[in-house]
């Protein structure tokens, strides 16, 4: 009962993933996400703004597919849980800044749970029992 359960939270987080990944490329969403890339964590070159959002888009991809491939599925769970903290400085900027943002600026605390709530969930669906 529990690997069922396990099964269909790892396929409906895969098709958030992939869909969220699949997100990143399209333009007016493609510059919000970049915009919401800290200040500090700007660099030129390869790892401008726009460039971090299309590596996190196929790394959220490549994560939802490897949610899918049994082979793959606790690294790739693992390596979405690590991303999901690599990522929480942008929604944490954003969260900060309601006047730039809009309803993209969810509050922090209901963020921060979202994102734990959603590592855990990840983890949880992967985890061998």
């Amino acid at each position: 009962m529990l690997e069922t359960v396990q099964t269909i939270i790892r396929i409906a987080l895969a098709l958030v993933f992939i869909g969220m990944g699949a997100s990143h490329f399209v333009p007016t969403v493609k510059r919000t996400m970049a915009a919401m890339i800290p200040p500090r964590l700007r660099w030129a070159g390869m790892l401008s703004p726009r460039n971090l959002v299309v590596i996190t888009g196929v790394l959220e991809i490549a994560g939802g597919i490897g949610l899918l491939i049994p082979a793959t599925t606790v690294t790739a769970g693992v390596c979405l849980a690590l991303l999901l903290i690599a990522v929480f400085p942008a929604n944490s900027y954003a969260a900060r800044r309601p006047e730039k943002f809009g309803r993209v600026a969810v509050p922090l605390v209901p963020r921060l749970i979202g994102q734990i709530v959603l590592i855990a969930l990840v983890l949880f669906a992967v985890w061998p029992l």
